[in-house]
């Protein structure tokens, strides 16, 4: 049966992190919406640990909240701790991270999701998909119940034919206590689009009231915790009463009551617990095809691959406020349950721990991303958008980005508008979305600062600056959001333009506050530390810490700063040159034979994309660049049309 109560422009597939920023960035951009999900229990639930942000994850957060993005404001008010990593080092490497509230944080986005105008919940499990002439058209579900639509994106996280392992024990789900999706993977396939096998796992949960904190170290949240919303630039209410229903969402004020987190080690004993135990670990006895994450290893990996190392340390984060249960952050494992138990009692503090859910490994399929488009949809079948972890990645943070430009990106397809495509050198999303439509991966990618060539210009506090020409350009925050956001962006330049041609001895503002820095460094926040003996004038005193903030950063790095935009102008020629999609690269002249196979793959939209392929060399592009060349001249001389 074909059930559908109104036209719907996007189905999204999957209510995890990736699912629900792309249904609430489709419907709050007044597109109908629906989004199914085989378990409404578990909208948003954060299925690894309690946490939000950190290295690079976190700046990727407050660009979510800059396109209008519901992941950052969800963590500020179910928030139990909030952290700055990096704060001693300089400010483009400032994280923020904050432990959360597990059951509050997904609750309250459930009610979001419950609330939103444009857009329909409704739980059913995606068995297959519609296709006609090469194109989606909707969703076959488990309850016999067809979804028809005019775009489909579908964020299945681990469930694609999931299975777990603990020891030689294997049970089938996308998590413990859930099921698994088998046979949409056959839908992909029947449709041309690759699939492969990745793993990724957790550690064991331990009751908080059996632990010994004794031995352990407390880590405290900041005194000041650094938000991942902009508060400055968005309403008050709104946050917490919805005014249209007059309901009440869950919540406290961000920042209060914090809770603490502790740290500890592991033993000797524990790694020749592991050693003698290898041959049974479900990653190393051949039972896991999947590749697993180079950069979160299991437990028994870092031990083998780490053996000179004497201890491990492990930190203990409390899953919420209503719970006694605890998150062991570095224990991800699959072996034995027995073993699993052994391993626990040779932790110092964690003698007596009783386990409330065993450590296990997932494996499930994932669709290489070089198959998609950098809008995200499919390369293979129109109309199809793929987010999150079917991707090749892992994080909550990466799948939001990727749901929210998905969830536009299918509403900007149904409209006939261009795509939101977010630049390398505009924020994290952008080299995100880039580097895996480009270059692919082969384990769950994860997000590092490293991974961006012009990380100096993504500090965190920038990110509504950097992207609110996109958020404009889409409708992606109200009007009333919009106009604070380009007030502040005006009181910035403003004082950035004052500070370098003011003087104050004769000597330009700016030349103080940058020997300033040099000489006692502007590395963490000037709200946090207080302004000191800092040079400014007394009216920047005045402006809000946003402002002032994001002035002195721009202030102090302007030499670094003017260098990296420079980068981007001397690079911004190719990125700017697109690549008509009716090139033949196996038939090109002076093209290896390599680099016309990977071109041929992966399609690149533009130059700047083919020369970021592995591979691909500059000679490679300079052959490129002179065939298109030679067809845009042959377009106005001779009749020669390629199309773009």
């Amino acid at each position: 049966m074909i059930y559908n109560e109104k036209h719907i422009d996007v189905i999204v597939c999957g209510a995890g992190h990736a699912g629900v920023e792309a249904a609430l960035a489709a419907a709050r951009m007044g597109a109908p919406t629906l989004l199914l999900t085989g378990n409404l229990d578990t909208v948003a639930q954060m299925s690894c640990n309690p946490a939000i942000g950190g290295q690079a994850k976190g700046q990727m957060v407050r660009e979510i909240d800059a396109l209008g993005g519901e992941m950052a404001i969800n963590t500020d008010v179910t928030g139990i701790q909030f952290r700055l990593l990096n704060e001693s080092k300089g400010p483009a490497v400032q994280s923020p991270r904050a432990q959360c509230d597990k059951k509050a944080y997904q609750f309250r986005l459930k009610h979001t999701l419950e609330l939103e105008p444009n857009l329909q919940i409704f739980q059913a499990t995606v068995t297959g998909l519609i296709f006609k002439k090469g194109q989606v058209v909707g969703c076959q579900t488990n309850l016999d119940i067809d979804f028809l639509g005019q775009t489909v994106v579908v964020t299945t996280g681990t469930f694609l034919r999931g299975l777990m392992h603990i020891g030689q024990n294997k049970n089938e789900g996308g998590r413990l206590g859930d099921f698994s999706s088998k046979t949409l993977s056959d839908s992909f396939l029947q449709s041309g689009i690759e699939l492969r096998r990745l793993k990724t796992g957790t550690p064991p949960r331990l009751l908080g009231r059996s632990l010994n904190f004794s031995k352990m170290q407390e880590q405290k949240g900041d005194d000041r915790p650094t938000l991942f919303a902009f508060h400055d630039t968005r309403a008050s209410e709104g946050v917490f009463h919805v005014e249209r229903t007059g309901e009440q969402r869950l919540g406290w004020p961000p920042g209060s009551n914090s809770i603490s987190c502790w740290m500890t080690h592991t033993t000797p004993a524990t790694a020749q617990i592991v050693r003698d135990n290898l041959h049974k670990s479900a990653m190393y006895s051949g039972q896991i095809e999947g590749v697993g994450p180079r950069y979160c290893p299991s437990f028994e990996d870092k031990i083998v691959r780490f053996a000179d190392k004497p201890r491990h340390l492990l930190f203990l984060e409390p899953e919420g406020r209503a719970t006694n249960e605890y998150y062991v952050n570095g224990l991800s494992t699959s072996l034995p349950f027995e073993v699993q138990l052994e391993l626990v009692h040779s932790i110092p503090g964690l003698e007596n721990a009783e386990l409330l859910r065993p450590a296990y490994a997932v494996e499930y399929d994932f669709a290489p991303p070089t198959q998609l488009w950098p809008s995200l949809e499919s390369r293979k079948v129109e109309n199809l958008f793929f987010a999150g972890q079917i991707n090749g990645t892992s994080g909550y943070e990466e799948a939001a980005s990727q749901g929210l430009v998905a969830g536009v990106n299918a509403v900007n397809k149904v409209r006939g508008q261009a795509p939101l495509i977010i630049q390398r050198h505009e924020g994290y999303i952008g080299v995100l979305i880039d580097d895996l439509v480009t270059k692919g991966t082969n384990e769950p990618y994860r997000m590092f600062t490293s991974r961006a060539e012009h990380r100096l210009l993504f500090n965190h506090g920038s990110a509504e600056l950097r992207l609110r020409h996109h958020a404009r350009q889409y409708g992606l925050v109200s009007s009333a959001r919009l106009a604070r956001m380009e007030e502040k962006a005006g009181r910035v330049g403003h004082w950035v333009e004052h500070l370098e041609h003011h003087r104050l001895d004769h000597i330009p503002w700016g030349d103080h506050i940058r020997r300033f820095a040099a000489a006692h460094g502007l590395h963490a926040q000037t709200a946090k530390n207080g302004l000191g003996e800092l040079p400014m004038p007394a009216a920047l005193r005045q402006e809000s810490v946003q402002v002032r903030d994001e002035v002195l950063y721009r202030v102090s790095y302007a030499g670094y700063l003017q260098r990296e935009q420079r980068q981007i102008e001397k690079f911004a020629s190719i990125d700017n040159i697109r690549i008509p999609r009716t090139i033949n690269f196996l038939e090109v002249r002076g093209l290896r034979r390599e680099s016309a196979l990977k071109l041929a793959d992966i399609k690149p939209a533009t130059l700047g994309q083919a020369s970021r392929i592995s591979g691909v060399n500059p000679s490679d592009i300079s052959v490129l660049m002179i065939l298109i060349e030679s067809g845009r001249a042959g377009e106005s001389k001779q009749g020669l049309k390629l199309e773009g």
